[in-house]
């Protein structure tokens, strides 16, 4: 990696030797912005990418990186672009200013393709804006120090920089649910596409069980259920379900569900009803107007036929021994105006 030009002893670290891809890719978007520590790294490295020292040069407040600007941009020459990555920010306060230290990583690459990778700390600082006078000094870097390292971003980025607390880690299972579910319905469900924040986040409870096979004094195992909304219509909504065992093991739901074969009279559904048999069984992925309840561990829909809800399927799935099976199964197939389902399928009654 061909060796920047810019010597400075405080500060050498955080800006050394840069490169970038000899296939250079197009500029990054344009990204100033100084209302958060971490983001100010980030506008930082996206004016090198860039080429834009100046911008560069100006996040900085008194204390500069270099002797001068020439100097500062000289040393960015060769630099192509810049990857990074930034942890969790920590600040304090101290003589009426903010302190902010920044956990930062980077990857960058000079023009004839060679990478380097460093990890370290920046310090960012923000005087009171309330007493502040004109000329406004805007949140800035005060110093930074980077020491080259090796692997990948995320696995070298300091876990915190002075005192801050470590980041939270991440729910990996959370993760993958939720990019499961963007995977398998993005052009399905309708809540992935409609803009509303939070609308692939999905409801999640913790399940507490026993197999058949435990002891009577093993511990109680936890299965999470996590409950995605996919498509909202009139009077009836669709939900998506994934369930994570004890193991963390992550699975897509299917539902039991009865295929059934209605008669009317005179084969007319506003007739008199004359039998409702079960032909067969199904699996369904998705579940209608249905919910989770904690109190008896039993996910049950209610498939409106008709807005009045006097025509309808309700199911029952109850959790035991790790899964969720079909216990109840109930048709209301007359258009009578009356709620007076019949069940088909009733493993929770009693003989």
């Amino acid at each position: 990696m061909k060796q920047l030009r810019l010597a400075v002893a405080a500060f050498a670290l955080s800006l050394a030797p840069f490169a970038a891809a000899q296939d250079a890719p197009q500029d990054p978007p344009y990204l100033d912005n100084r209302s958060d520590a971490a983001e100010l790294v980030r506008s930082l490295y996206n004016a090198i990418s860039r080429r834009e020292y100046a911008r560069a040069w100006d996040y900085f407040g008194e204390q500069k990186p270099a002797k001068d600007f020439l100097m500062f941009s000289d040393g960015y020459a060769d630099t192509a672009r810049v990857e990074v990555e930034t942890g969790s920010v920590s600040s304090e306060g101290a003589a009426g200013s903010i302190y902010y230290s920044v956990p930062v990583a980077i990857k960058a690459f000079d023009d004839d393709g060679n990478a380097a990778t460093y990890a370290g700390c920046y310090t960012a600082r923000l005087a009171s804006p309330q007493l502040q006078e004109s000329p406004f000094v805007p949140l800035h870097l005060e110093k930074g120090t980077l020491k080259p390292v090796e692997g990948e971003l995320s696995a070298v980025l300091p876990a915190s920089c002075g005192d801050g607390p470590p980041p939270p880690q991440k729910d990996s299972i959370l993760e993958n649910v939720k990019k499961r579910f963007a995977a398998d319905y993005s052009e399905t469900c309708q809540t992935l596409d409609s803009g509303e924040p939070g609308a692939a986040d999905p409801t999640e409870t913790t399940i507490g069980f026993n197999y058949k096979h435990d002891g009577a004094t093993d511990d109680q195992r936890e299965a999470r259920l996590f409950r995605f909304s996919c498509n909202m219509a009139a009077y009836n909504s669709r939900e998506v379900y994934y369930l994570a065992d004890d193991s963390g093991e992550l699975r897509q739901l299917q539902f039991a569900t009865p295929e059934l074969d209605i008669r009317y009279e005179n084969d007319d559904s506003e007739g008199k009803l004359e039998s409702i048999s079960i032909i067969g069984y199904r699996a369904t992925d998705q579940l209608v107007n249905s919910g989770y309840s904690p109190e008896t561990k039993v996910i049950e829909s209610f498939d409106k036929w008709r807005g009045v809800g006097d025509a309808s399927t309700i199911g029952r799935w109850m959790f035991r021994d790790g899964q969720f099976t079909l216990v109840k199964y109930d048709v209301d197939a007359t258009y009578d105006g009356e709620i007076n389902p019949e069940s088909v399928v009733d493993y929770e009654t009693p003989p």
